[in-house]
């Protein structure tokens, strides 16, 4: 993949599922003058496709460390940040060894030396935005990270029995399926950064990630979803490659984009990449005993959403599932460049 132009890519999410993307765009991301290659030799020397990386991530978790952190100290919860700042970062193996670790004894029990470090700064620069633009800056990673919204913000959900359950904890501990979520408060405000990266934008990504806690959430934050609906960029859902238990048992793939756009209240993907390969017998047997089974690929069904589906093999299979971030990337760079205006150049 050769190209002298180069692309302003917002990638949207939370959880695993965002850092995992990250982790992949990052080696295409242009090196600053004067600044450090990445540690990893296979990340090294790939084509500069990215010229701005923007992630917004939602910031509603309420449990763990990130909890007891927003709960004693008034503060945004830091732990799906804290992710995307290791996976941007010059060198993540180091980084994720000191950001992950876990204290194991005394009043630290539970914590992350990263949630940590990230809640110092917020008290050092009284605003939470500005310690994560600050921690970027100290680890310098390959792109910018913004909350979606500095609101106080909750969620929560109603249940196919009708009942509502409050707080992100207790909706994923629920054995309910969600069909709908709420924001409060329903007005909480995007950070105008995060906006003024998705006007800009050649390229908008959704996903991977939890259906509701990681994907929907973002969307209930007013602005964004409108934001997105009007952007000339290549839009692109990336669909998870397992169901998921309280969030997605049983939907096929066209029915996590309705759920999608059913909240978003419109419009908001031109492309959804669908994983078409088969995944191994052991590993299918591990997500079984939890209900967790491939999702659907029903390609038609998508495409009368208006949406065209990307086939391929994007998984790569560890001790957890995940999506092979290094294809990811590579094929959502292409599909926007494919799309990209001609005069757009670095």
């Amino acid at each position: 993949m050769s190209t002298s132009r180069q692309l302003r890519v917002v990638a949207i999410g939370g959880g695993t599922g965002l850092s995992t993307l990250l982790r992949g765009l990052k080696a295409f991301v242009a090196t600053p003058a004067g600044a450090s290659p990445l540690a990893d030799p296979a990340l090294q020397n790939l084509p500069a496709l990215i010229r701005e990386l923007s992630a917004i991530v939602t910031v509603t978790d309420d449990g763990g460390s990130s909890g007891r952190l927003r709960e004693d100290l008034h503060m945004l919860p830091p732990g799906d940040i804290r992710n995307c700042l290791v996976a941007l970062s010059q060198d993540e193996h180091l980084l994720s060894q000191l950001f992950q670790y876990r204290f194991a004894n005394g009043d630290l029990e539970g914590h992350s030396f990263g949630n940590l470090f990230l809640a110092a700064l917020t008290g050092i620069t009284g605003d939470f935005a500005q310690a994560v633009q600050v921690s970027s800056q100290i680890l310098a990673t390959r792109g910018r990270i913004y909350p979606c919204t500095t609101a106080n913000a909750t969620i929560s959900a109603r249940m196919d029995d009708g009942t509502t359950v409050h707080g992100e904890t207790s909706i994923t501990a629920s054995e309910r399926s969600i069909t709908e979520l709420m924001l409060s408060p329903a007005d909480a405000s995007p950070l105008p950064e995060a906006l003024e990266a998705i006007a800009a934008a050649d390229l908008i990504t959704l996903g991977p990630g939890s259906l509701y806690t990681s994907l929907i959430t973002n969307l209930l934050v007013r602005e964004i979803p409108e934001a997105i609906g009007r952007s000339s960029a290549t839009r692109v859902y990336i669909c998870n490659l397992m169901t998921q238990a309280n969030e997605s048992l049983g939907l096929s793939a066209s029915q996590h984009i309705e759920k999608i756009l059913d909240h978003a209240g419109t419009q908001i993907f031109d492309y959804a990449l669908i994983n078409t390969a088969p995944i191994g017998t052991q590993t299918l047997a591990r997500y079984a005993s939890e209900g967790q089974t491939p999702i659907l690929a029903d390609l038609e069904r998508i495409r009368s959403l208006g949406v065209e589906p990307i086939t391929g093999n994007f998984v790569h299979e560890g001790e957890v599932l995940r999506h092979s971030y290094d294809v990811l990337a590579e094929t959502i760079l292409q599909l926007a460049l494919t799309n990209a205006p001609a005069a757009l150049s670095s």
